[in-house]
């Protein structure tokens, strides 16, 4: 099966790609300026973090708390898609728990409007794990981090 070519599916694969080059980055700026202000993410899990995050602030609190407890950081991206109606990012990132580094896939699903990343739904390739770092004491006793 081919990628779409169609303008919708070109312009979420622009905007998804811009936000790509700048999480590679590490541009904090330019990522930032990829969320839409109304954007929305959407944690699954169990963890004090999962939910609904609406607006742009909630939405770089959420990141900066995951940052504080995980001290993750991105690996590598793996592949930008993008169809009619999302774009999506797999992306490996580290987390740290208990002192240990420790690898994940991430799937990033995005909407996209006025050419900019609306919506994300994060999907974890192991969504115990993650659930348990976000959940650990010592994770919510961290303090550093920005959101990336």
């Amino acid at each position: 099966m081919s990628t779409p070519t169609t303008p919708a599916a070109n312009e979420i694969r622009a905007v998804v790609q811009r936000y790509a080059q700048a999480w590679a980055a590490n541009d904090l700026k330019a990522i930032v300026d990829c969320y839409h202000d109304e954007v929305v993410f959407h944690y699954f899990g169990r963890s004090p973090l999962a939910g609904t995050h609406r607006g742009k602030a909630a939405c770089l609190a959420v990141l900066k708390q995951v940052k504080e407890r995980t001290n993750r950081r991105l690996v590598a991206i793996r592949d930008v898609l993008a169809g009619e109606h999302f774009g999506l990012i797999v992306a490996v990132e580290q987390f740290e728990h208990q002192g240990r580094p420790v690898e994940l896939e991430r799937q990033l699903r995005y909407a996209v409007k006025d050419g900019k990343l609306s919506e994300c739904w994060i999907y974890d390739e192991d969504q115990r794990w993650v659930d348990e770092v976000l959940s650990s004491p010592a994770a919510q006793k961290s303090s550093s981090g920005s959101p990336t």
